[in-house]
């Protein structure tokens, strides 16, 4: 029987001697202060049991994680008409470029880019109020974690709006194509916020249950779809490279996280704040190939 624990004592043990641990995401100024040093994970298993290495309780910025939620809310509420808005294939460029909006008529690659997220949070928002719907992507993790805790970070969803210009250069040009319903401003700020929700390795693993098919919190045929876009477009231009390493479906956000899920088996969070030229955790990725290896998980058997 694999050791779990022991496994992740001696990632935790890996981690912490790794000289080059990346660079924090300092083009967002409350991120730029998050200490590199800092390296969490968390393991929830079918049982319920939750095992952890490293500061698996400290809270952090969940970023594009969040896009994951969204997206299995957007789907509740759509269904397949979802994909006449934004596509489901890779992208092979960064996750906040605009070339390809620029050559598919403002019709964005996949969910978890930039430009398909606000898609996606434009949808859900449906001329509601952003207050309400944020309200709903918090009751939906909160849920799904099964804890009442976890909040937005309101000084990291301000200084996401002070220097977000790339994100509404990206949406202005979607609305000049005419794939943007409410007005601008009111997706951008909804779509900040929800990125500045603050959970832990351990909310986030908690959260992750009903992706690894432990809670049926979702349609199955659901999960399997959004796990699918998490292997092939949750790393962005290193989704490849990911599922190559790791074998697992993942997304990861610029605070230092990824949440992934080997289906039936776990449910994983990782943090450390450092990226790698992709805007991925830099660790948290080194991490997730131990783990996989270790423990021999793998979508691809």
């Amino acid at each position: 029987m694999t050791d779990l624990a022991a496994i992740l004592s001696r990632i935790g043990a890996r981690i912490a001697e790794a000289s080059d641990r990346g660079r924090v995401a300092d083009y967002i100024p409350e991120l730029a202060h998050v200490d590199p040093a800092r390296f969490g994970i968390a393991v929830a298993l079918p049982s319920g049991d939750v095992l952890t290495a490293g500061d698996a309780e400290t809270g952090f910025s969940i970023q594009s994680i969040s896009k994951v939620f969204t997206l299995a809310l957007a789907l509740g509420r759509l269904g397949d008409t979802l994909w006449r808005r934004v596509g489901r294939e890779p992208s092979g460029f960064a996750f906040n470029s605009i070339l390809q909006l620029e050559t598919e008529r403002g019709i964005p690659r996949n969910p978890f880019i930039n430009a398909g997220a606000l898609v996606v949070t434009d949808a859900i928002l449906a001329g509601h109020p952003p207050r309400e719907v944020l309200g709903e992507i918090l009751r939906f993790i909160r849920t799904a974690s099964g804890d009442e805790r976890i909040t937005i970070d309101r000084a990291v969803a301000r200084s996401e709006s002070e220097t977000g210009h790339r994100n509404r250069a990206l949406a202005h040009f979607m609305a000049a194509q005419g794939n943007m319903v409410n007005p601008v401003e009111r997706t951008l700020g909804t779509y900040f916020h929800q990125c500045a929700i603050e959970m832990s390795c351990v909310q986030l693993a908690k959260a992750g249950r009903f992706l690894a098919g432990f809670d049926k919190m979702i349609a199955p045929s659901r999960v399997r779809r959004i796990n699918a876009l998490m292997l092939t477009c949750g790393h962005y231009d290193a989704s490849g490279d990911f599922a190559w390493r790791v074998g697992l479906p993942g997304k990861s956000g610029v605070g230092g996280g990824i949440l992934a899920v080997a289906p039936g088996r776990a449910s994983v969070a990782v943090w450390s704040p450092g990226l790698n030229a992709q805007g991925n955790s830099k660790l948290g990725t080194e991490a997730m190939e131990m783990l996989a290896r270790e423990a021999g998980w793998s979508v691809f058997g």
